[in-house]
């Protein structure tokens, strides 16, 4: 079930052909634990990290939803690969929204489609209380602290992270911004050695008294509480993100279902788990597609009941897609618990879909306040 249909059919081409080249190596990059560099490179010379990016900016002016599908369809082949692009587009697509409903974020925006610049979130340590330090100095601040899961940090240009300052007066705020990752004193701790996504080059990035200009200041908002800025980060990002996961779901029944056919004398059950799996699969891709519909191609007004609902989809989609491989692994059989399997790397894949913001459990204490009228 294709998520999108509109999209341009020479891009959907390019990606099956890039694909095809990205398989041939994720198992190698999965083995290693190695960053997917050629990936990216090739993907860079596509124009690939400007697809959002509008033509007037130098893009290559693809819908939101054209890239979630592009995503989706990426993750057939490498899911390391789908994975890190969703967080560099991710990225780009909030700074499109202020672009468009704000007339901001130009320059940057214009700067990544002439150099393809990668954005790195830093997204997972960057939720309402934030994390790290800043101090006040002369224009500006120093920054220190870790942040972990940045998702290609290795191949990174720009961090878009924040963190939080003691105002004189002895209150909070979090400020944001961005920070080259060539600056004096950020460093990438070599620490991703993980369970999935091996290739996704996610290693820590550590900042040790870091200058960052009043000018970089994006944002500053009062600490652990909600801003409205998380109701466009969450509503672009989420889809873009569980594109990938998706995606990866869909190529576990395709895989259960080429095996099923050919032993599937010798399994008399196997329809009934093969249709199993599929429903799982539905549910999945129904509410991707939810959600790629509440982003409306980036023609939204940011609200807490889209925040509430996003988030929710979230937690549903990526269950569903781990269920879908587990099953899909039950439907193959014992030769999917051996490493030589695809399956056995898309199983240990798709766990991290649990581990994005906000993971299932801050999930339903979020929702469950907001829903009861409980903000505190």
């Amino acid at each position: 079930m294709a998520v999108v249909t509109s999209i341009k059919t020479d891009w959907i081409e390019l990606v099956h052909q890039l694909g095809k080249r990205f398989a041939e190596r994720a198992a190698e990059h999965d083995r290693m634990g190695e960053f997917v560099f050629e990936n990216y490179e090739e993907l860079k010379r596509e124009k690939f990290f400007s697809l959002m990016i509008p033509a007037e900016l130098g893009g290559e002016g693809l819908t939101h939803d054209e890239v979630c599908d592009l995503i989706r369809i990426l993750a057939h082949y490498c899911g390391s690969t789908a994975l890190a692009l969703s967080m560099h587009q991710h990225l780009v697509a909030a700074t499109v929204w202020k672009y468009i409903h704000k007339n901001e974020g130009e320059p940057l925006l214009r700067k990544i489609a002439e150099n393809q610049l990668v954005l790195v979130s830093t997204g997972a340590r960057d939720w309402l209380g934030s994390n790290g330090e800043l101090k006040k100095t002369d224009g500006g601040f120093l920054l220190n602290g870790r942040k972990n899961f940045a998702s290609q940090s290795v191949a990174g240009d720009l961090a878009v992270t924040s963190a939080p300052y003691l105002n004189p007066d002895g209150t909070w705020q979090v400020l944001h911004f961005a920070v080259s990752l060539n600056a004096p004193g950020v460093t990438l701790a070599d620490d991703w050695d993980v369970m999935g996504m091996r290739g996704t080059g996610s290693q820590a990035i550590e900042f040790e008294n870091v200058f960052i200009p009043d000018s970089s200041i994006v944002l500053a908002r009062i600490r652990d509480e909600f801003h409205p800025v998380w109701s466009v980060v969450l509503t672009v990002a989420m889809p873009l993100i569980m594109s990938a996961y998706v995606g990866i779901a869909e190529r576990a029944l395709e895989i259960a279902i080429e095996r099923g056919k050919q032993y599937q004398r010798n399994n008399h059950h196997l329809p009934y788990i093969i249709a199993q799996i599929h429903n799982l699969l539905i549910s999945a891709q129904a509410q991707l597609k939810m959600m790629i519909s509440l982003a409306k191609k980036l023609n939204f007004s940011p609200n807490e009941k889209t925040t509430v609902d996003i988030l929710s989809l979230k937690t549903n989609v990526a269950e569903a897609c781990r269920k879908t491989v587990a099953e899909s692994m039950s439907a193959v059989g014992g030769q999917s618990f051996y490493k030589l399997s695809e399956l056995e790397r898309l199983f240990r894949d798709i766990q991290a879909s649990e581990f994005h913001p906000l993971p299932k459990w801050d999930q339903y204490e979020f929702t469950g306040k907001r829903l009861l009228g409980n903000l505190d």
